[in-house]
């Protein structure tokens, strides 16, 4: 199995299994064993919701060392455009971008600089009619991994071409070297506003390596510079927020109907949070929806706004953005965005590898297997109660069937099975509470937990 890397993971010694993260995830990823949530790592998408919803602070967001920037003699920061947006207005451009160059970073770019060239080749996808359709943005990688993991049968609509920080990464490179730096002396290091971001850094979709170094939580960069700049320990630097004058359209990418604001033609929609498009794809999927020409699709709440590694409010740091778009043309010249000079030489370098499925809904290599496998799952299903309770571990009904046909788990788990068992006399009060002990462990089920209260 290929390797998959997440950038959530859990820390037992917090959690109290509450099994919260377990009924939030869109994949059904988490299961409860011994009182500990369990992630299976083929249906995680890392799209944080368990993160947001843990009451425990329980799961953590693995980062790279900050120090690892000064491994290399040209460190650059790549960074998306709501950075900014996180601070406070009073805080000025300027004294963020000389409080990032005080950390140390020799250049400092936004990821949106290439949109402007990533908006035409999604254009030309559009009008080839041999295109797919609805062609579904790659730009999230949680809804790519989304498409992956439940809705297999739409990894053929997904747009393979790199997103905008992989791009302006092959940009960075490209003008560097040609000013004589050495390419072993760059290091790129991407802020990521959301786990997703970082899982496909780590192990990019479509591709072998990533073209970025390093990723840095944005939550941990905007405190960094914040407290550089409260202190006063950087020189201000007198020119002006230099990321390079980007388009307005540009400034608003990251944030939902970004990316189809530059679509002029066809039926397009723009959809964000996880189980909103969840639904949607639902529907897409069963073909109950036709004549969409192209979907954005976002994991976050506000897109990129709402990622969970942000620092603020998501309206609040979409309503700082929208207002400094406002003051940007809608169209930017090459002596502005000197990234349109490169244009032949990156759209030759955008696209990416085929996608393939690897459905959560897999139960066998063999496909004769696999079907009286289904078959199987089906009927455990029907008899189960479906109130997806989650007392089994499971998130629901059918998961719990899944695991029990993979013999992953045992019916008995589940705690209307037990009570038919009992009252058929073909288990033993002793060993329902065991089989539950093995699911929500000692603690729960200790007798001492309860002693305070009145049963009488």
């Amino acid at each position: 199995m290929e390797y998959i890397h997440h950038a959530l993971k859990f820390k037992y010694d917090l959690c109290i299994g509450c099994s919260h993260c377990t009924s939030i995830c869109p994949t059904c990823s988490i299961h409860v064993e011994d009182g500990r949530p369990i992630l299976d790592s083929n249906r995680c998408i890392d799209c944080g919701m368990c993160y947001q919803i843990c009451p425990m602070n329980a799961i953590y967001i693995e980062q790279d060392d900050f120090e690892t920037i000064y491994n290399y003699k040209c460190p650059v920061l790549l960074i998306p455009s709501i950075f900014s947006a996180q601070f406070p207005e009073k805080v000025s451009q300027r004294a963020i971008l000389s409080a990032i160059y005080h950390l140390g970073f020799e250049y400092v770019y936004e990821v949106e600089k290439s949109v402007d060239i990533l908006k035409e080749e999604i254009n030309e996808h559009l009008r080839d009619d041999d295109a797919e359709k609805p062609i579904i943005s790659t730009f999230c990688p949680a809804i790519v991994r989304l498409i992956q993991v439940k809705y297999p049968s739409l990894v053929s609509n997904l747009l393979l071409t790199k997103p905008p920080l992989n791009v302006t990464a092959i940009y960075i490179r490209k003008v560097l070297t040609e000013h004589g730096i050495k390419p072993e002396d760059i290091g790129i290091f991407y802020v990521a506003p959301c786990a997703a971001k970082i899982a496909a850094i780590k192990s990019p979709v479509g591709e072998e390596k990533s073209n970025i170094d390093g990723v840095i939580n944005m939550n941990y960069l905007y405190n960094k510079v914040f407290r550089v700049i409260k202190q006063g320990e950087y020189t201000l630097r007198e020119d002006e927020f230099d990321f390079h004058p980007i388009s307005r359209n540009s400034l608003l990418w990251s944030l939902t109907g970004g990316e189809i604001k530059d679509i002029p033609w066809g039926r397009n929609l723009a959809i964000d949070e996880v189980h909103n498009v969840s639904d949607f794809l639902d529907k897409l999927e069963n073909e109950d929806l036709d004549g969409i020409d192209f979907l954005e699709l976002r994991a976050c709440d506000e897109s990129c706004a709402g990622g969970i590694l942000c620092a603020g409010n998501r309206f609040l740091i979409a309503e700082r953005q929208r207002k400094r778009a406002r003051k940007r043309p809608k169209t930017v010249t090459p002596e502005e965005n000197n990234i349109l000079n490169y244009k032949k030489f990156l759209r030759s370098n955008m696209s990416v590898g085929e996608v393939y499925p690897r459905s959560m809904d897999k139960l066998d290599d063999n496909i004769s297997v696999a079907m009286r496998k289904m078959k199987k799952v089906f009927e455990i299903t029907n008899d189960l109660p479906q109130v997806d309770c989650r007392i089994c571990g499971y998130q629901t009904c059918k998961a719990l069937a899944e695991a029990v046909v993979n013999n992953t788990a045992d019916i008995r788990q589940c705690f209307f099975v037990q009570r038919i068992l009992e009252q058929t006399d073909k288990l033993t009060t002793t060993e329902a509470l065991k089989i539950t002990r093995k699911v929500w462990g000692e603690i729960k089920l200790d007798k001492d937990s309860i002693k305070h209260l009145d049963l009488k």
